[in-house]
């Protein structure tokens, strides 16, 4: 099956988390704008490689969903911080049981790993999201799902409200949402956009916060908020 891998100078990590996708699982690599060479390495090691111009994680996520060629498809960061082993349970669980998607819920594996100002946003963000009937404790960080359904869910976002948007849409669209815990590791190249500075986790809180005010609220939803406890 396919996995999206959204890249933005990621030349650093990107070889780490290929080598460790499992067997059966295919990367498709979207970058947005590197300037490292990343999609020349992606190229490389054997990944399909696609580009999206306009900068923005959703941007790069629907881009790269787009290009998969698979029923069932997975997205996942490609700073390493998250490891692509989690992702043959996930799907397991989709196909097994009457979930209609499969997120991943960070649990820091060593101290330091989630920056003070980070695991904050978080805790507001899921605040929103369980305000909206989504009773998901983290903001599907990974996640695995089918990949028409997905497309259908029509999301619009293009910056880091992407994953809020399609918590929300997924919910009023009554899906059956699992989540699930999943390591969380300090990523293999530089600093986090996101968590690595107060700028980075304000400015995506921010995108986030907007995406869940713009977006219906998912009233009606059937949301399975156990964890795998590790």
């Amino acid at each position: 099956m396919d996995v999206v891998l959204p890249c933005l100078d990621e030349v650093e990590a990107l070889p780490g988390v290929l080598a460790a996708l499992p067997e059966g699982f295919d990367a498709v690599v979207c970058d947005n704008g590197s300037t490292d060479g990343t999609p020349e390495l992606a190229e490389r090691l054997g990944a399909l490689v696609v580009r999206e111009a306009r900068k923005g994680y959703g941007a790069a996520v629907h881009t790269g969903l787009e290009a998969t060629r698979t029923d069932v498809v997975a997205v996942i960061d490609a700073d390493g911080s998250l490891d692509p082993a989690e992702l043959p349970a996930m799907v397991r669980l989709l196909l097994d049981t009457d979930a209609d998607l499969v997120v991943g819920r960070r649990v820091p594996s060593s101290r330091g790993v989630w920056p003070w100002h980070a695991r904050a946003g978080n805790l507001v963000l899921s605040g929103l999201m369980r305000a909206r009937g989504v009773g998901v404790r983290d903001i599907a960080p990974i996640r695995v799902a089918r990949r028409q359904a997905l497309l259908d869910l029509g999301i619009t976002d293009r910056a880091f409200g992407y994953p809020l948007e399609l918590l929300i849409r997924a919910g009023a669209a009554r899906w059956r949402i699992r989540e699930v815990d999943v390591a969380y590791r300090p990523r293999a190249g530089g600093r986090s956009k996101v968590s690595g500075s107060v700028r980075g986790t304000v400015r995506a809180v921010r995108d986030m916060a907007k995406a869940v005010a713009r977006t219906r609220p998912a009233t009606a939803g059937r949301i399975d908020g156990r964890s795998t406890t590790r």
